[in-house]
């Protein structure tokens, strides 16, 4: 076997084709467009090389043939607030092989431990934790937009490695068409309907106002989780840049008290849909067949994050957020499903709004860590 580092566009491609290789068989993996894979890799689009630095491997057999992969990164914002200095490795595919497997850990680790890191968390991303975060362990059908899906064989070659689970991801569905519970329909309405309490969709004309309202509240309702690191606005307006080819305005809300930015929920609709055929690929025709799609609208949605000021975690204007959201998506009688995802173990409160909302189990990640 030989492990060579990505450099140049013919290492690049053969990086993205590994994924396609091990996955050829499965009717259930969705191929992230190539383009989205190397803008994490590209300096010039994504920030976090402003404070951090990556690497990425190709493994080949004896014979040339690519039969893994994996990237290796720092993010220095980060890697400093555990109990030792810790990386990240992602995006890691391998055939069914252990050695295979751990030429790759061996090789990342390696780098991360010249560059200062005691530990290594995976699979995760070089950039923030909405996509390409947490190793699938359960819930193995087709991924939505952004969310990874991996061999149910991968759990065991990162558990032989050393890996140890540091919390789970949970991501739920919710039926669209299926009635609230009672006691959630009925706390929802008297929130709505509560003076002082206004709730909006977001509006591209009223872009600025409405990313600085989401960092307002995002900042103020994670602080207080372990490691947690302010989001910044240079960051939301990128995220809103990437969603603009998928993005209904009307599936973006914010609940406001005495005009106070105070919840928020993001959902948009599911691209997967969209480009689930494409194998990567975003041509000449491609493109076409996902304007027509994106005009003929797809079934179903994914919540990328929600939150809520701390201050008013128990007024329930998450309720009233899906209520109003109910209320534009019903009439359109497109939607079927939408995935609420992906939540840490360690959020109790949003588990229980999902619950509240009658959503039921979807899917199961990980995030690992092997201690050096």
């Amino acid at each position: 076997m030989q492990i060579t580092t990505v450099s140049g566009k013919h290492s690049e491609k053969d990086f993205l084709a590994i994924a396609r290789l091990i996955y050829k068989d499965d009717k259930n993996w969705i191929c992230p467009l190539d383009q989205d894979i190397e803008q994490i890799f590209d300096p010039s689009k994504n920030p976090f090389f402003g404070h951090g630095k990556c690497i990425r491997w190709i493994l080949k057999d004896d014979n040339g043939n690519g039969i893994g992969r994996i990237a290796a990164f720092i993010n220095d914002k980060k890697a400093y607030q555990y109990a030792q200095p810790t990386g990240g490795i992602g995006f890691f595919e391998c055939v069914n092989d252990r050695e295979a497997a751990f030429l790759l850990f061996d090789t990342a680790k390696v780098w991360l431990e010249e560059n200062g890191m005691k530990a290594m968390d995976g699979p995760i991303n070089f950039g923030e934790n909405d996509s390409f975060w947490g190793l699938l362990v359960e819930g193995f059908t087709p991924p939505s937009y952004g969310m990874n899906y991996h061999r149910p064989y991968y759990h065991e070659l990162f558990t032989a490695y050393g890996f140890l689970k540091e919390y789970e991801q949970i991501t739920n569905h919710l039926a669209v068409k299926k009635p609230f519970p009672e006691r959630f329909t009925k706390i929802a309405n008297w929130v709505a309907n509560k003076p002082g309490y206004t709730f909006e969709h977001f509006s591209k004309k009223n872009a600025e106002k409405y990313v600085s309202d989401l960092m307002e509240i995002y900042n103020d309702a994670w602080k207080d989780f372990e490691n947690f690191v302010p989001i910044k606005k240079e960051t939301l307006e990128e995220s809103f840049e990437k969603m603009q080819t998928i993005m209904d305005e009307k599936l973006i809300w914010f609940g406001y008290v005495n005009g106070e930015p105070a919840s928020f929920v993001v959902i948009i609709p599911d691209a997967n849909q969209m480009i689930k055929d494409f194998n990567g690929k975003l041509g000449l025709l491609e493109k076409l067949k996902f304007v027509y799609r994106r005009w003929v609208g797809v079934k179903r949605m994914r919540a990328i994050v929600m939150g809520t000021k701390s201050a008013y975690q128990k007024h329930g204007l998450e309720s009233a957020l899906f209520i109003k959201l109910k209320e534009y998506v019903l009439p359109l009688n497109q939607y079927e499903e939408l995935e609420l995802s992906w939540v840490g173990d360690f959020n109790d409160k949003m588990l229980a709004i999902h619950q509240a909302t009658g959503a039921t189990f979807g899917k199961r990640h990980l995030t690992m860590r092997k201690v050096f």
